[in-house]
């Protein structure tokens, strides 16, 4: 069995989704994989300047195991527009004939982890044995105007043609099954190696630390925070990751930023949260979202202090969960949340519940 894999993140990014489900499928099924990692689907913006990729295109990214061969598609950023495939597929040629030479040995999936020219077209080449869309995201709503029209074209397209349809979060599987009659709900997971490895213990300093981990873009609430740093002046509001959108007011002195780091120091800096923080706006981009953060905190054991959005709608009930329904109430559920209790026991029990393996699991593709 083999596995090719169109990822929505480049295989250098620190480990997401895609990365664990190609581990997971190797782990499983013990076959070599292709992962392909994303070219421009939409018309290019100045912010891309700040996103840019050096690597070079025809080698191959560090750590890369040896039972995974990694393809960086060369395209022009033309895909919004009718016929664009015709002209890429010249620059995509070497790499489809070693997709298709891949195939041709072994029983092959087909995952797509993002909606493109290029998966249509390995659909339409298709010899694999199953195909699967994972909707990881509502796409469209990361895009505007024509960019989004064709974006949600392509999906559809690849929904249709798609033999299962993984969704994310309940948003998403709403949204598939009203055209597609095999959606399977696969939420986000962790990786129980690392969480393992923290040893988390709660500190007990006076000042308390409300503390964020991941990237802030677009969605991410700045209003909200704000109200948080004012009504907890003597705390610190700690945000670690890369920041995309600034915020268009003066933040107290209170947040402090910090850095970017890869995946595993982020997470060990979480040793000093009180309150773990997922402050997203409530709109349509994080309608369908299912944080992977949120695995991780309560895993750690950190109550979870979040907006109303996506599936942490669905977490009200949670234990050490506290969802805040305005900026009018923030105050009272930090308060909330910091006196939380939680249990060793039952943190465990999460963790090992909602791993990456059991999510892969649970999707019944492998006898």
């Amino acid at each position: 069995m083999r596995l090719v894999y169109l990822s929505p993140v480049t295989w250098e990014s620190f480990a997401q989704r895609p990365h664990k489900f190609v581990e997971w499928f190797h782990d499983r099924a013990g076959g070599p994989v292709i992962w392909i990692d994303p070219y421009p689907t939409r018309f290019p913006n100045w912010k891309d300047l700040y996103r840019s990729n050096s690597t070079d295109p025809s080698g191959q990214p560090s750590d890369v195991p040896a039972w995974l061969n990694v393809l960086r598609p060369v395209s022009l950023p033309i895909e919004p527009l009718p016929g664009s495939g015709s002209i890429n597929r010249q620059l995509w040629r070497p790499q489809l004939h070693q997709i298709k030479d891949f195939s041709y040995h072994s029983d092959t999936w087909l995952v797509i982890g993002k909606p493109s020219v290029l998966a249509l077209e390995l659909l339409r080449l298709r010899r694999t044995c199953l195909a699967v869309y994972d909707a990881m995201d509502d796409f469209s709503a990361f895009y505007s105007g024509f960019s989004r029209l064709a974006l949600k074209r392509r999906e559809n397209l690849i929904a249709e043609r798609a033999d299962i349809i993984f969704a994310s979060s309940s948003k998403l599987k709403q949204k598939w099954e009203r055209v597609h009659k095999d959606v399977r709900l696969i939420h986000n997971g962790l990786d129980l190696t690392l969480i393992k490895s923290m040893e988390y213990e709660v500190v007990s300093n006076k000042k308390k630390v409300f503390g964020y981990l991941g990237t802030i873009a677009k969605w991410f609430d700045w209003d909200w925070l704000i109200t948080l740093a004012k009504a907890r002046r003597k705390d610190e509001i700690r945000l670690i990751g890369p920041v995309f959108d600034k915020p268009t007011r003066k933040l107290p002195d209170n947040v402090k930023l910090l850095e970017a780091c890869h995946h595993q120091a982020a997470l060990s800096a979480i040793k000093d949260f009180h309150v773990g923080l997922i402050p997203f706006k409530t709109n349509t981009l994080t309608a369908s979202v299912d944080p992977i953060k949120y695995y991780e905190y309560r895993a750690l054991g950190l109550p979870v202090m979040s907006t109303n959005f996506g599936e942490m709608g669905f977490r009200k009930r949670d234990l050490g969960v506290f969802i805040t329904q305005s900026e009018s109430d923030v105050a009272a559920m930090a308060e909330d949340a910091l006196q939380f209790q939680g249990d060793a026991e039952e943190d465990q029990t999460f963790a090992e519940q909602n791993t990456w393996r059991v999510r892969f699991d649970g999707a019944k593709l492998l006898p």
